[in-house]
């Protein structure tokens, strides 16, 4: 009783703390007029990744591996498959120039490097140092990037509100104050929720790797749930989906980054997670690609098929994890059939919006 009022407490906690987080952090984003799209792939999708962050990191600490590679795995599944598949059914999601063109591969990129780095069963110190010079590498373009429409926005008008010198210091405390609260939280609520897992996993001979991919990883994003799902139903779309792309590169390479990094034996990576978990996330980044370059949006039946991948993921995931007898049949009709379908209908719907793109030839 005691474990399950610790993991729910957690929970609670984790989804507290980002909120107030993500409050300050991004109302002191906006007073330095920064654009909703750079809010949406760095504040609040770093904001809602801090309990991914906090969980990876205390997991990593105490030797618990699978917890903290399947946290950001399963994060990542989650973010995109579920969050983007409500938000998207919620009503469809236009997408930004940007994400296409940049943030997009971005994400697709390391999640490659991720699968590559894992490929040996270690990622080791010097690869998650490398991970994590990729992050303030991305940081640095995006800050200039935001400098660069700051100063195209002061060409264009002069008296702008988001003036800091107009707040006042009580919103400028407040909200610094909010920030603060809220990373003690988070630190909590993974403590919380670390500790009830491993118990949990443990006493129902269920593996750490499938518990951070399922409970710890859905748990972690439900900031990100929240977050999105609003931000669609209010019409900001670029935070919305700038949230999750933004939330998937800061897990790997922030989350798993310094994960590896301050574990001196590394982050293990076990066969079953190279076998599938890690192929999915990758497939599924890949994924996005052609689905958010037909016609630059998420429709409500492309938001209905990430959803159903998801739930089909998760009863994979039972099946395994109980060890019932359907698992390898169901694997197989899953990549052998499902996946194939889903790359030729995707690779289609993609060169039919690059055909229909294409300017006419001029018949005079």
């Amino acid at each position: 009783m005691i474990i399950t009022l610790k993991f729910i407490g957690g929970l609670i906690f984790l989804v507290f703390g980002a909120e107030l987080l993500v409050r300050g952090a991004s109302r002191l984003a906006t007073f330095l007029g920064i654009s909703p799209l750079i809010i949406g792939l760095t504040v609040v999708a770093f904001g809602t990744s801090s309990p991914e962050l906090a969980v990876s990191l205390l997991s990593s600490l105490k030797g618990a591996s699978d917890i903290a590679l399947g946290n950001v795995v399963g994060s990542n599944i989650f973010n995109i498959l579920f969050i983007l598949g409500i938000s998207a059914i919620i009503r469809p999601l236009f997408i930004s120039v940007q994400l296409i063109r940049l943030d997009v591969p971005l994400m697709i990129l390391v999640s490659v490097l991720l699968f590559l780095f894992g490929l040996n069963g270690i990622i080791s110190q010097l690869e998650g140092g490398i991970l994590f010079l990729g992050l303030i590498g991305y940081i640095i373009f995006l800050f200039l990037e935001s400098k660069r429409e700051q100063l195209l926005k002061r060409d264009s008008l002069t008296g702008e509100s988001n003036d800091p010198q107009k707040r006042s210091i009580i919103q400028w405390l407040k909200n610094f104050g909010f920030v603060i609260i809220g990373l003690v939280l988070l630190m909590l609520g993974s403590q919380f929720l670390i500790n009830s897992a491993v118990y949990i996993a443990q006493n129902l001979g269920i593996s750490e790797l499938v518990i951070g991919l399922t409970i710890v990883a859905a748990g972690t994003s439900l900031p990100e749930v929240a977050t999105s799902v609003m931000a669609s139903i209010k019409g900001e779309q670029d935070i919305a989906v700038g949230n999750i792309v933004g939330s998937n590169i800061f897990n790997i390479l922030a989350v798993l980054g310094l994960s590896g990094l301050v574990s001196s034996e590394g982050i293990q990576v076990s066969s079953a997670a190279l076998r599938f978990d890690i192929p999915v996330m990758l497939a599924i980044s890949v994924a996005c690609l052609p689905i958010f370059f037909t016609d630059g949006k998420i429709s409500r039946w492309e938001g209905l098929l990430f959803f159903g991948y998801y739930l089909a993921y998760v009863i994979y995931l039972l099946l395994l994890s109980t060890h019932h007898d359907a698992a390898p049949l169901y694997s197989a009709i899953f990549q052998l059939f499902i996946i194939p379908i889903t790359v030729v209908t995707l690779l289609v719907l993609m060169l039919q919006a690059i055909k229909r793109k294409k300017p006419e030839p001029d018949k005079n």
